[in-house]
């Protein structure tokens, strides 16, 4: 059976208009289903809530990036950046299109202020790193980097696509969902066979007020040399810094990023990148797990792969918010 593919495109529209649009005429070609920011009359924070919606509903995820970083949040983040940083924590699959040479851009399509060709810099750094990226000069060198990357993305990384809801169930149909009932029975007899990790069939478990070390690696900006970071802070400070980010169910690198972040900030130093060295962070993980503050649940994600995702408990949701909530003085 036929399907279509829902594909967000993200890119500083202002300076993409040609590329852009034979883009999306190339998604048409293909018989996509092309979507984006420009579809929407403004963007803010309101706007992004609806724009995580659309997202949500997106088999793959295209970014173009050219020569200026684009309009920033209130946080200091482009929304291009801040789009691609959600698609990344929902596991969906990025074919991420890269200028060659942005030295030879065209002033009038690039950034005249030092401060945001600085955060284009970083965030081409970003998106290189762990992943293939395809390199572009001109508009009309898109349409056919586009086709072969999205046609191999989607033969190597199938998703769930679109079919029309008037379309007749046929035989592909029904394996389909034959395969699909298949894989459910497998994983609910996985999970019928973990034996739930209570806090009171632990002797001696150590609670939130005990010490635990991490330690990990972080860059100050993205040229910068890689340098240490160390803390000793309680089971329970570090679980008042991730808990409101798990509200929104996040993957367990995400976590992982958050937490180094958070850490390096009450340290008072400034962070481009950081990671936490891996086995002390699958102890605070486990640790938490046992306590009954997590969930840890390794599920599939939007592009139809599988990723550990964590979530708070009902006693992990009462926790933080106990940590977490301002009181008046005294």
């Amino acid at each position: 059976m036929n399907k279509r593919y829902q594909v967000f495109v993200s890119s500083t529209y202002a300076d993409l208009r040609e590329e852009r649009s034979r883009v999306i005429q190339t998604l048409m070609e293909m018989d996509c289903i092309p979507s984006g920011m420009e579809l929407f009359p403004a963007a803010d924070e309101d706007q992004f809530e609806f724009i995580k919606k659309v997202i949500d509903d997106c088999d793959y995820y295209l970014l173009i990036i050219g020569g200026r970083y684009g309009s920033t949040t209130s946080e200091g983040i482009s929304y291009t950046e801040k789009e691609y940083q959600y698609a990344i924590s929902k596991g969906l699959k990025v074919i991420a299109l890269l200028h060659q040479d942005p030295d030879s851009i065209p002033v009038g399509k690039t950034d005249k202020d030092a401060e945001l060709a600085k955060r284009l810099a970083e965030f081409r750094v970003k998106v290189q790193e762990g992943r293939l990226v395809k390199y572009w000069r001109t508009a009309e060198e898109l349409p056919g980097i586009v086709s072969l990357s999205l046609s191999k993305t989607i033969k190597t990384y199938p998703a769930a696509g679109w079919v029309r809801g008037n379309a007749a169930a046929s035989v592909e149909v029904l394996e389909e969902i034959n395969e699909l009932r298949k894989k459910n029975a497998e994983l609910e007899a996985a999970l019928s066979s973990v034996i739930p990790v209570k806090e009171e069939i632990i002797p001696n478990i150590a609670g939130l007020d005990v010490e635990f070390p991490l330690i990990g690696t972080y860059k100050a900006r993205y040229d910068g040399q890689t340098l240490n970071w160390n803390s000793s802070l309680t089971f329970g400070q570090m679980f008042a810094l991730i808990g409101p980010h798990l509200i929104e169910h996040p993957s367990d690198g995400l976590v992982q990023i958050e937490l180094g972040k958070a850490i390096l900030a009450l340290q008072g130093k400034t962070s481009y990148s950081t990671k936490i060295e891996d086995q002390p962070f699958q102890t605070f993980k486990l640790q938490l797990q046992a306590l009954g503050l997590i969930e840890l649940r390794y599920t599939s994600t939007t592009n139809g792969g599988m990723a550990l995702f964590w979530s708070l408990t009902p006693k992990g949701t009462q926790t933080m918010i106990q940590l977490r909530v301002v009181r008046k003085d005294g």
